[in-house]
C-alpha cells in the first residue's frame, strides 16, 4: 500500500460514523422549537448546523454538536430586555416535549441536550441584515451579543475549493493527533490555524494524498513555530478563538516523529511511524499480517490490554496533566522528570505514586488509569496488564520488574473521553 493509498484509508477510518444518528437529531430538535416558535412541523427550516460537524471538520467520537436555531424577529420584543434566560427555558422546555426522558438543562449561552455518546448544544438566535446572529448570554443578569458563523463556513468551503480540498482533510487529521496525545484545542482553533496554514503556504495548492506525509510534517513544524498568545482570530469571521492550552511542545514532538516516518519511507515500521502521531486508525497493513500470521502461538500469552478509543468516543477538548512520585522505604526521592532529567537510572523496588498535577475539565467527570508493562520479563510472567479502570486522582505502583512501566490517565464527561495524558517510566 503506498503512502498515498495509506493517508486516504486514514481519513475514510476517522470519518463521522453515526451521521444519520445526528442528521435525525438536528431534525427532532428543529421540529420541536419550530412547533413551539412558528406553530410548523418542519425538521429543516429555521436551524443551522455550526462547529466541526457545520463546517465538515469533524471526525469519528465528536460529542460536541453545534446547533443554532433561528427565532423569528417578531419575538424579538419580547425578550431583548434581560429575558435571556426566558428565552433559553422556552427553548429547553419545547426541546423536553419531544425528549421528555432526556437530559438537559440551561448552560448560560445554550440548552445542552444529552444523548448518548453525544450532546447538542442548542442557541436560541435573532438573525440580523448583515446574516450574522444576536445571541443570550445569562451571565451576570444577561446581555446579547454576537456571532457570524455563516462566514465561517463560507471561508472553509471556499477554501476548501482554492486548496484542492486539502484544508478540511487537514483539519480531521488534526484532530486525530490532538485526540491521540490529548492536545486541548477546540475546533475552530484547529480549523483557523489549519486554514492560516495552507493561506501562507502554495506548496500543497495541487497536491494531493501522495504528499500528506510532507503536509503533515510542514504543519506541525508551523505549529510549533508558532508565538504564544491567548487567541487567533477565526477564519471568514475574525471573531476571537481562545487558546485553553498550549500545543506548540507537542506539535515539536510530532514534527520530529513525522521526520522519523518520512526517513522510514518503503520500509516495515513507515506505518508504525505514523501510528505514533495520528493514532491506530492509521493504516498498517504488515503489522495485519504478522498478526494474523502470529495469533496462534500468541494465544498463550494474550495481552489484556484494552484501548481508550475501543470503549469510548474521544473528543479532547481540555487539558491534563500526570506526573509520578519516586519514592524507596517512604522516603520521597523525586518527581519522575527530575530522574529522567537527571538520567538517573530507576531500579527495581521503588514506589510510584502517579498522580493528576492538573486538569481544567469543568464540573463532574470519571477518572480512569491504564497501567501497562512491557518487556520481556512482563511478558514471561503474563503481567502485562493494561485493563482501564475507574480511581480517583492518584494511584500507586511498584516497580517489580525490569521492563517499561506505562501509564494512562484519562477524563471522561458525559459518556466522552475529554482529556488524556500519559507517562513513560523505564525500569532498569
Amino acid at each position: 500500500m503506498s503512502i498515498a493509498e495509506k493517508f486516504k484509508q486514514f481519513l475514510s477510518n476517522i470519518k463521522v460514523q453515526n451521521d444519520d444518528q445526528i442528521e435525525l437529531r438536528y431534525g427532532e430538535i428543529t421540529s420541536a422549537l419550530n412547533n413551539d416558535f412558528r406553530d410548523s412541523e418542519s425538521k429543516i427550516s429555521n436551524n443551522l448546523q455550526v462547529g466541526s460537524y457545520g463546517r465538515w471538520t469533524a471526525i469519528k467520537g465528536v460529542s460536541d454538536l453545534d446547533m443554532l436555531y433561528i427565532v423569528p424577529t417578531s419575538q424579538w420584543e419580547e425578550y431583548k430586555d434581560g429575558r435571556q434566560s426566558a428565552l433559553l427555558e422556552r427553548t429547553k422546555a419545547a426541546i423536553k416535549s419531544r425528549y421528555p426522558r432526556t437530559e438537559m438543562y440551561v448552560d448560560r449561552l445554550v440548552v445542552r441536550v444529552l444523548y448518548t455518546k453525544f450532546h447538542v448544544e442548542v442557541q436560541p438566535v435573532f438573525e440580523l441584515e448583515d446574516g450574522s446572529f444576536r445571541y443570550p448570554d445569562t451571565y451576570k443578569g444577561g446581555s446579547w451579543k454576537t456571532t457570524k458563523p455563516r462566514e465561517e463556513i463560507s471561508a472553509m468551503t471556499e477554501f476548501v475549493s482554492n486548496k484542492n480540498k486539502n484544508l478540511r482533510r487537514l483539519c480531521k487529521m488534526a484532530r486525530a493527533w490532538k485526540n491521540k496525545h490529548g492536545v486541548g484545542m477546540g475546533g475552530l482553533l484547529i480549523d483557523t490555524l489549519s486554514h492560516n496554514f495552507l493561506r501562507d503556504i502554495k506548496d500543497y495548492d495541487e497536491k494531493s494524498y501522495l504528499y500528506y506525509d510532507w503536509m503533515s510534517r510542514d504543519f506541525f513544524k508551523y505549529l510549533s513555530e508558532l508565538p504564544r498568545q491567548d487567541y487567533y482570530s477565526a477564519l471568514g469571521s475574525g471573531q476571537r478563538v481562545r487558546v485553553k492550552s498550549n500545543f506548540q511542545k507537542p506539535a515539536k514532538e510530532a514534527y520530529d516523529l513525522a521526520l522519523k516516518a518520512i526517513d522510514a519511507a518503503g520500509k516495515e515500521n513507515e506505518s508504525a511511524k505514523w501510528q505514533k502521531i495520528y493514532g491506530r486508525d492509521f493504516p498498517d497493513t504488515v503489522a495485519e499480517r504478522k498478526s494474523s500470521a502470529s495469533i496462534g502461538s500468541y494465544d498463550e500469552y494474550k495481552s489484556t490490554e484494552q484501548f481508550v478509543e475501543d470503549l469510548w468516543p474521544i473528543d479532547i477538548r481540555y487539558s491534563l496533566s500526570v506526573d509520578c512520585e519516586v519514592s524507596q522505604n517512604g522516603f520521597r526521592d523525586y518527581l519522575l522528570k527530575e530522574f529522567l532529567s537527571r538520567r538517573l537510572p530507576i531500579r527495581r523496588q521503588k514506589s510510584l505514586r502517579f498522580f493528576i498535577d492538573s486538569c481544567n475539565v469543568p464540573g463532574n467527570y470519571t477518572i480512569l488509569w491504564k497501567v501497562l508493562n512491557r518487556g520481556e520479563e512482563a511478558f514471561r510472567r503474563k503481567c502485562t496488564r493494561g485493563t482501564i479502570s475507574s480511581g480517583s486522582t492518584e494511584i500507586l505502583e511498584t516497580t517489580d520488574f525490569h521492563g517499561d512501566h506505562i501509564v494512562e490517565c484519562y477524563i471522561a464527561k458525559e459518556g466522552v473521553i475529554v482529556a488524556k495524558d500519559s507517562i513513560h517510566v523505564p525500569i532498569e
